[in-house]
């Protein structure tokens, strides 16, 4: 009886410390961009190598591709939280005005009801007078969103967008013949959007002006060098330059990955770090070149990325607490070997390394497997502070820098002197570089190229699966990713387990996977 009585007693209490409520070192809220993995679950997960909790309005008020997210309601959910408890918010505006990315491209929401709704952002700033708001505000791409119904014409949209404000007689011409092929309704549908988003935007630097929005990233959404959105982009910064706001206002290439830029920006601000980075470019050449769907050269959006997440980038051969590698040679004979060999020489020496594998054409959105095969047949993805590779430049670099940083800072400043948030912020760490390699590499260099040619087979839309069709191409994405699964997981290196792998399309085409799993971490050591 004794002994039944001491086994309850054992397990009551274990049973009340499993209940108690984890406490985290930080507490942020997120208005994300929308629902997709990189705005949402990316940010979340992110967060926890810092024991930040990440806290965002429900799923199903954050819209899905072309469904809006429900603006409204979310601002409801915003005004019952207790603003005061949190430590830093960070916003999407467009998701406020709009409801998100996709529906920014449209002209679903007139300009009254947009500017109404980012209103919220003065009732947050009187809620919590102390809460530091980081922004985010996208300067609108040069395409429109392909829906499945505008297929006959996007493409053209998107050309006329890049040529139309040209002043020689050849972009003339071709803006006219263009005019003729693309419905009237969709050009001005365009054009007012644009005109909107703008008008929005201009309302959010007056925000910051004003003290509402402590910190604000205009990210550019996919675009080129020329274009109707270079007018916007420079009006935009001809007036942040008359405010004398450059300080608090930054204009850079991206979208999807400006949240977890801002969540380094803040986690570094609340416990006052701010590294040093070291860029190490496997070509001068390309780091000046701009890269697939950007207006800037390649260096500019590393050091717009440096800048935003709060850090400072340093010249060679001064003292740096991270060095950044930004492999963009796929096409230079034996760069991924003798970049690896560098990489790996670093990290033997104690440098703590992150690494962006860029797509310099855009026609592979994903890692480079020559790349990817040096890295993981050395162990190193468990050594690295982060890694990264997806989509565009931008999106590759705004992921791998605040991972890095949010890392070091960690260890810097939150785990000194306590194990147990060690273990899990180790395990966080772990979690997000086996994540992004699987994803980045493993899913859209491998899978995502068989799962095309697997829809084409079976003459289904690209770009807008029908349900039964989605979980189909999810059956059979899921099938060849775990067979990666577990070749990732015995070469990766190191003690991190992962196990239980879950697939799914969230916006049921393959541009984007929502890939999550379980892992354990044994050793503390990195």
């Amino acid at each position: 009886m004794k002994y039944f009585i001491a086994l309850f007693g054992i397990f009551v209490i274990y049973t009340a410390s499993a209940q108690k409520a984890v406490k985290y070192s930080t507490k942020i809220l997120l208005i994300p961009l929308d629902d997709r993995p990189p705005c949402l679950q990316f940010t979340q997960k992110m967060g926890l190598i810092a024991n930040a909790q990440v806290i965002a309005p429900p799923k199903e008020l954050l819209g899905n591709f072309t469904i809006p997210g429900q603006s409204d309601k979310i601002i409801s959910w915003l005004r019952k939280q207790d603003l005061k408890s949190f430590d830093a918010a960070i916003v999407s505006v467009d998701m406020l005005a709009y409801g998100g990315l996709v529906a920014s491209r449209v002209h679903n929401v007139g300009v009254q009801q947009a500017l109404q709704r980012i209103d919220i952002l003065k009732t947050i700033r009187a809620m919590a007078p102390k809460l530091p708001v980081y922004g985010q505000s996208v300067i609108m791409r040069l395409a429109p969103t392909g829906d499945g119904k505008n297929e006959s014409y996007r493409a053209k949209l998107a050309e006329w967008a890049e040529i139309s404000v040209g002043n020689d007689e050849k972009s003339k011409a071709r803006t006219a013949e263009l005019e003729k092929e693309i419905p009237a309704e969709a050009i001005s549908d365009y054009k007012r959007s644009r005109e909107r988003n703008l008008i929005v935007n201009l309302k959010a630097i007056d925000d910051v002006r004003t003290g509402i929005i402590d910190y604000l990233v205009f990210s550019q959404d996919d675009a080129k060098p020329r274009g109707v959105h270079v007018a916007d982009r420079e009006k935009l910064i001809a007036e942040v330059t008359h405010l004398r706001l450059t300080s608090k206002i930054l204009v850079q290439p991206g979208a999807d990955e400006i949240s977890m830029l801002l969540l380094g920006r803040a986690l570094n601000k609340r416990f006052g770090y701010a590294p040093k980075i070291r860029v190490v470019y496997s070509s001068e050449k390309l780091s000046d070149t701009p890269m697939p769907f950007e207006d800037r050269p390649l260096k500019q959006t590393v050091s717009y990325d440096i800048q935003a997440v709060g850090a400072k980038e340093v010249n060679n051969g001064k003292p740096a607490d991270l060095l950044f590698y930004v492999y963009a040679s796929r096409f230079e004979p034996g760069r991924a070997r003798s970049f690896a060999d560098e990489i790996a020489a670093s990290i033997k020496a104690g440098s703590h390394v992150i690494v962006a594998d860029i797509d310099p054409h855009g026609d592979v959105q994903g890692g480079d497997t020559g790349f990817t095969d040096e890295l993981v047949r050395r162990h190193l993805p468990a050594k690295l502070y982060s890694y990264a590779s997806w989509n565009t430049a931008g999106n590759t670099i705004g992921t791998t820098v605040p991972q890095g940083v949010i890392f070091a800072m960690a260890g810097a400043k939150i785990y000194p002197g306590n194990a147990e948030l060690e273990k899990k912020g180790r395990l966080a760490e772990n979690w997000f570089t086996f994540h992004r390699v699987l994803d980045d590499y493993y899913y859209h260099t491998l899978v995502r190229a068989k799962a095309k040619s697997f829809i084409a087979s079976n003459h289904w839309d690209q770009n807008q699966l029908s349900s039964q069709a989605a979980a189909r191409v999810e059956s059979y994405c899921a099938a060849l990713l775990r067979h990666y699964f577990k070749e990732l997981s015995s070469a990766y290196g190191g003690d991190f387990h992962p196990s239980d792998m879950t697939f799914r399309l969230p916006w049921r085409r393959t541009f984007e996977a929502e890939i999550n799993f379980n892992g354990q971490q044994i050793n503390l050591m990195r």
